[in-house]
């Protein structure tokens, strides 16, 4: 096994493709960090100075035994508390289906970082579309196994979905990684919409036009 692999075990696919766009020694919030995982990895591998906001206690139980700066808070609430410009880096991992205003949380993120990088599972993959054409039930997306009726409520995006969304409020991608179940698929592949499992974009600050 190589020195890469060796760091990175334990670490999800997802979590592993973002920490590789991250920058060594840069400033980085990490937003729903969940129990700090991710954080605890860009610190130790990658000397970063990492902070993070969680909503449950049990997450920030979990970042503040692994020694993290850590705050509890509802991301709905949005980052007034953080002046502009204070990250290099923001990240939003798995947590965009989640919110009720993703709008504002982007560009809170890109107000307070100069760079944003999201995670989402992809309900375009092949799996979701072929389950409910068989079934006529409402699809798990591959990376994220949760019911329809679970807590908290989730709202079901796509690729194209994210796309089309980027482009109506402003937001222009600069980079993008696609995982099939761990596996890299390329983002130029006219089929990655249908064999993503998951989809990480970077976003850039001075992209974002007034609203």
């Amino acid at each position: 096994m190589g020195d890469h692999e060796t760091l990175t075990e334990g670490l999800r696919p997802d979590l592993i493709a973002i920490s590789e766009l991250v920058p060594e020694g840069s400033r980085v919030l990490d937003l729903g960090c969940g129990d700090g995982t991710l954080l605890r990895y860009l610190i130790d591998h990658k000397g970063v100075q990492g902070f993070g906001i969680e909503i449950s206690e049990a997450g920030v139980r979990a970042c503040v035994a692994r020694g993290l700066s850590v705050v509890q808070g509802d991301l709905e609430e949005g980052l007034i508390d953080y002046p502009d410009d204070l990250f290099d880096v923001v990240i939003l991992s798995q947590t965009l289906p989640y919110l009720d205003d993703p709008v504002m949380i982007l560009r809170e993120m890109l107000r307070v970082g100069r760079q944003g990088i999201v995670s989402f599972p992809n309900w375009g993959h092949w799996r979701c579309r072929m389950t409910l054409l068989l079934t006529g039930r409402m699809p798990e997306a591959p990376a994220l196994p949760q019911p329809w009726y679970a807590s908290p409520r989730v709202r079901p995006l796509t690729v194209r979905d994210f796309g089309e969304f980027c482009r109506e409020h402003g937001f222009r991608v600069t980079h993008q990684v696609y995982l099939s179940n761990g596996r890299r698929v390329s983002p130029h592949r006219k089929w990655k919409n249908l064999l993503a499992t998951v989809a990480i974009m970077v976003l850039e600050r001075d992209a974002l036009r007034s609203p």
